[in-house]
C-alpha cells in the first residue's frame, strides 16, 4: 500500500473512531452492530474501532444480562472518554469559584450565581420573544444550549411533554463544586420558557446520570 493510501485509511479510521465516540456520549450505550448501524458500516468495522478505542482506554464493554446463547455487548464511554468533551476551562473555573467563596464568604458567591442567572434569562426571553408556541421556544433554546456547549437535542414525547436533552455538561466540574449552577439554571428554563410552561429535570449528570433530560408541558 503506498503511503498515500495508507493515510487516507488511518484518516478514514480516525474519523470513525471520533463517530464512534460522539454517537457514544450523545446516544448512550449500544452494540457493535447497533454502532456500526448508525454510522452505515458493518458491525464488525464498528468492533475493530471500539476495540483500539477500548485499548486507548476511551470505551469500555460490559455484557447486558438476559437472552440465549451468546451474550449482546454493549459498549459505553469511560470516564477518560467522557474527558474527551471536558471543557477546556473547568479547572480554572473550578478554582476561581473556591477562591471567591474562602476570600469573599458564600454570600458573594450566591450574588456572582443571580447575576449570571439574570444575564443568562436576558439572553433567552430575547431569543426565545418571536417563538409562539412552547414546542418553538424548546427547539430555540435546544438551539442555543447547543451552540454554548450542551449538545443538546429536543423531542417531543407520545403524552404529548417535550424533553430538553443535554448530552454534554461544560460546567460539569463548576457545578460539582458549587450544585448552585444547576439550580441557577433550572430556574433559568422555568423563567424562559413562561408561567405556562412546567420543566422538570427527570435525568442529572451530577446524579450520576450519564445527561441531563428535563420534562417540558404545559401546565
Amino acid at each position: 500500500m503506498s503511503s498515500n493510501h495508507a493515510g487516507k485509511a488511518a484518516g478514514a479510521a480516525a474519523d470513525t473512531a471520533e463517530r464512534l465516540l460522539l454517537l457514544l456520549k450523545t446516544r448512550g450505550p449500544h452494540s457493535a452492530a447497533a454502532l456500526g448501524e448508525l454510522l452505515g458500516t458493518s458491525g464488525e468495522n464498528a468492533r475493530q474501532q471500539l476495540g483500539k478505542l477500548a485499548r486507548q482506554g476511551l470505551v469500555a464493554q460490559r455484557p447486558l444480562p438476559g437472552g440465549v446463547g451468546r451474550p449482546t455487548i454493549e459498549w459505553r464511554l469511560s470516564e477518560a472518554g467522557h474527558a474527551r468533551f471536558a471543557d477546556g476551562h473547568a479547572e480554572l473555573a473550578s478554582r476561581l469559584i473556591v477562591s471567591v467563596r474562602d476570600t469573599l464568604g458564600e454570600a458573594a458567591l450566591t450574588r456572582l450565581i443571580e447575576a449570571r442567572q439574570a444575564e443568562t434569562l436576558a439572553q433567552y426571553r430575547q431569543a426565545l420573544a418571536d417563538s409562539d408556541s412552547l414546542e418553538a421556544r424548546v427547539q430555540r433554546l435546544a438551539e442555543i444550549r447547543s451552540r454554548e456547549g450542551y449538545m443538546a437535542e429536543w423531542q417531543r414525547e407520545e403524552d404529548g411533554s417535550l424533553l430538553l436533552i443535554e448530552n454534554h455538561c461544560p460546567i460539569c466540574q463548576a457545578a460539582s463544586t458549587c450544585p448552585d449552577f444547576c439550580r441557577s439554571e433550572l430556574a433559568v428554563f422555568r423563567a424562559a420558557l413562561g408561567e405556562g410552561a412546567s420543566v422538570e429535570r427527570t435525568e442529572h449528570v451530577l446524579a450520576g446520570a450519564r445527561r441531563c433530560v428535563y420534562r417540558i408541558q404545559e401546565s
